[in-house]
């Protein structure tokens, strides 16, 4: 295994769906309930509840406390000045990096050490325009396109658009820069790791990230990370805690 700073570079990775997230809000801290009530759309409101509630699932785990309002209510996620996620708990920030996503009723959180850029996406795998080919992508990359098979157009072109999202979101950046400068290098090596396959992704102003990428119940996953990640672990989700006395034992 690939070996960062004298430790295993690892990124956990969870999955929610809708379904998942309570109906009622007593998990979001004062903070994160005022800005729910001023979102003025319900499909925004309820995608940020997912992305909310994924990451603080994720960070429940990932920190090895219990999945329970009172504990979610000490975590918040801001929103840094660059719009990417950053973790507070107890109203003090937290030693953690996560990145999130949230596509098709489905929301990702990767969670990592501290004093990484990490980047995650989910994109959903559908038909796309020429237009949109022509607008966001390398000549090299419409190339790779047009020359796979039809079957698979959709899968490499939703591919190719997740991972210069994660990227983007690793440079804190998101699409303030140009989509074209950002190119993906899909690797043909074989490597035995079920499920995710490895890309490269480099900026023209010489960032270089690793990562990986997954496709899925028709929707492509991507991770990319500096320092060079391992496959991402998938967490197991544990029961979530609703009785508020079941901490008081």
């Amino acid at each position: 295994m690939r070996r960062i700073w004298g430790f295993l570079m690892e990124v956990y990775w969870l999955e929610q769906f809708e379904a998942d997230v309570p109906a009622e809000n007593d998990w979001l801290n004062a903070s994160e309930a005022v800005r729910l009530n001023a979102m003025p759309f319900a499909k925004r409101r309820a995608d940020w509840r997912l992305g909310r509630w994924a990451a603080k699932r994720a960070l429940s785990i990932f920190l090895g406390l219990p999945a329970h309002p009172h504990v979610f209510r000490e975590m918040e996620i801001r929103s840094a000045p660059s719009g990417a996620p950053e973790v507070y708990f107890g109203h003090q920030p937290a030693a953690i990096t996560i990145s999130l996503s949230h596509r098709a009723g489905v929301a990702a959180c990767a969670v990592t050490m501290p004093g990484v850029d990490l980047g995650c996406d989910l994109e959903l795998v559908e038909p796309r325009s020429d237009a949109f080919l022509a607008d966001y992508f390398t000549t090299e990359e419409q190339s790779f396109v047009a020359e796979a098979e039809p079957a698979d157009r959709s899968r490499f072109l939703a591919l190719l658009w997740s991972a210069k999202e994660s990227a983007l979101k690793a440079m804190y950046q998101g699409l303030r820069l140009d989509a074209r400068d950002v190119i993906v290098s899909i690797s043909d090596a074989a490597f035995d790791f079920p499920g995710w396959s490895p890309i490269q992704v480099r900026h023209i102003n010489g960032r270089f990230f690793c990562g990986w990428w997954q496709h899925a119940d028709s929707i492509v996953r991507t991770l990319v990370a500096e320092p060079p990640p391992n496959p991402p672990i998938r967490f197991q989700v544990p029961d979530y805690v609703l009785d508020p006395t079941s901490l008081c034992t």
